[in-house]
């Protein structure tokens, strides 16, 4: 003897489902995608110009960090010219002591061959 709770769980389950008609279907399906296409088709084109400005943004960012790059490098050659004549004037100060030196020491050496 079986008793109602050795029954299966499925067991009458095919029984219960209705016939599904194929052509019934075929027409929601049809009718479900006429309904959300139009919606995703505009939603498809109003991404892809998104994603084409995007790219034009994307490009113009690119050239204007070049540009501000450019303008970087040329600060940095203008600091690397005033340390160049700071370094110059340097140089042309510790020449005119060296020959004031040297004038110094050629005079001595003048006045030590006249004792």
């Amino acid at each position: 003897a079986i008793g109602p709770s050795d029954a299966s769980p499925d067991e009458g389950v095919v029984e219960d489902l209705p016939l599904i008609d194929e052509k019934a279907v075929e027409q929601l399906t049809e009718g479900l995608i006429s309904h959300y296409l139009p919606d995703l088709q505009r939603s498809k084109l109003a991404l892809q110009e998104l994603t084409q400005n995007q790219v034009v943004l994307l490009e113009t960012l690119e050239q204007e960090i070049s540009k501000f790059r450019e303008c970087n490098s040329i600060l940095d050659i203008n600091v690397l010219f005033s340390e160049a004549k700071h370094y110059h004037n340097k140089l042309v100060n510790i020449r005119n002591e060296m020959m004031m030196l040297h004038e110094k020491t050629s005079k001595l050496k003048v006045s030590e061959k006249d004792f």
